[in-house]
């Protein structure tokens, strides 16, 4: 019997027919080989059958409560929380700073031991007296020279100012009128 010939069509169809089949029939005739584990509770499979599948322990009862049933489940996946607060930064302690101690200044200038016991107008011009320790007695207008260490600056209607002539300091000294 004789085929007709239809042209190349033909052999192109037949060749794609023919490749189908092998990649079909290729597994089947030579099937993959797969490495075997032997695990402690299986033997190991000989070659030519399927290898076992191991069997896994599934700890249901880790699921189960003590009444047997199952727990109620604590989330809900269409209720969000806000997020929780970061936590707090770790505050550090700074070392303490060590700071020298501050050099006392001079001491104060000693008290000026004249007591201020009144005041007279002469000529216009404002005169102070003054009494010290022993029971001598001063007189000086403003800018005069007292004993030879204190000025007198100033002459207030109840007080007056004494400096002393080295600079070391001021002092007011109150009306007593003793």
């Amino acid at each position: 019997m004789k085929l007709p010939v239809r042209g190349p069509i033909a052999y192109v169809a037949g060749a794609a027919v023919l490749v189908a089949l092998l990649v079909i029939a290729l597994p089947v005739l030579n099937p993959p080989t797969v490495p075997v584990q032997q695990s402690s509770n299986q033997s190991v499979a000989t070659a030519g059958q399927t290898p076992a599948v191991p069997v896994v322990d599934l700890n249901l009862d880790r699921l189960r409560t003590v009444g047997g049933q199952l727990r109620e489940s604590q989330r809900d996946p269409f209720r969000f929380r806000p997020k929780p607060p970061p936590p707090a930064p770790v505050v550090q302690a700074r070392p303490p700073v060590f700071t020298p101690p501050v050099p006392p200044g001079p001491p104060p200038p000693p008290p000026i031991p004249l007591k201020f016991f009144g005041r007279l107008t002469v000529n216009g011009q404002l005169i102070a007296a003054f009494v010290d320790e022993r029971g001598n007695t001063f007189r000086g207008k403003e800018g005069d020279v007292l004993e030879g260490r204190y000025r007198l600056l100033r002459i207030g209607p109840d007080s007056v100012e004494l400096e002393f002539l080295d600079g070391r300091g001021r002092q007011s000294i109150r009306l007593t009128g003793q």
